[in-house]
């Protein structure tokens, strides 16, 4: 009788979703459920089943984030640098230098795993994270200096530039040849008849 039951209880449920349910109490107190109206039993209003849908976990949506979205999550905001300056200073003009300091002056000093490129006319110029360089020999000319300080993930935290001249006059400059010598004195001509 049981095994009946659970059949009839299983046939129940699976067709709960498309008929109306009818049951009738038995005199021995059991309950005969069936599809269709039956002599001396109710229809009977089954609630939907209940379900369960859990969230999604943790581990899933970690997961299926992009990498990207998972390194900005971690980076945060970046810390800039309060002040970033370059010497010599922009539009400073040199006359015959043996050689110049390039230098750069941060505030706070360079943090760990924050990156310097100091840069002279566009090439790399110190060594990796080279906070100044010494320029021997100097060539004439219009110079630029540059350096950015990057994080470790690449965004910018400070950037500088600073344009200066070099002048070194030639050999050939007016002010540097020596003055042309006297004209020799012309004879004085002789005199004629004589």
């Amino acid at each position: 009788m049981n095994r009946a039951v659970v059949i009839l209880l299983s046939a129940l449920a699976a067709s709960t979703a498309f008929a109306t349910t009818y049951v009738r109490v038995e005199k021995d107190g059991t309950k005969t459920y069936s599809d269709r109206p039956i002599p001396g039993g109710t229809e009977v209003e089954l609630q939907s089943a209940q379900t369960y849908s859990a969230p999604p976990s943790q581990t899933a949506s970690t997961a299926a984030r992009s990498k990207e979205q998972q390194l900005l999550a971690e980076m945060g905001d970046p810390i800039r640098y309060d002040s970033c300056a370059l010497t010599p200073a922009a539009e400073q003009t040199f006359t015959n230098p043996e050689s110049l300091s390039l230098s750069v002056a941060l505030k706070p000093p360079r943090r760990v795993g924050d990156v310097v490129d100091l840069r002279l006319d566009g090439a790399p110029v110190g060594g990796e994270n080279a906070l100044s360089f010494l320029v021997k020999p100097v060539s004439r000319g219009t110079h630029m200096a540059t350096v950015s300080v990057k994080d470790k993930y690449g965004r910018a935290l400070c950037d500088a530039s600073s344009t200066f001249y070099v002048f070194q006059p030639s050999l050939n400059s007016p002010t540097r040849q020596a003055p042309p010598p006297p004209p020799k004195p012309k004879p004085a001509p002789k005199p004629k008849g004589g």
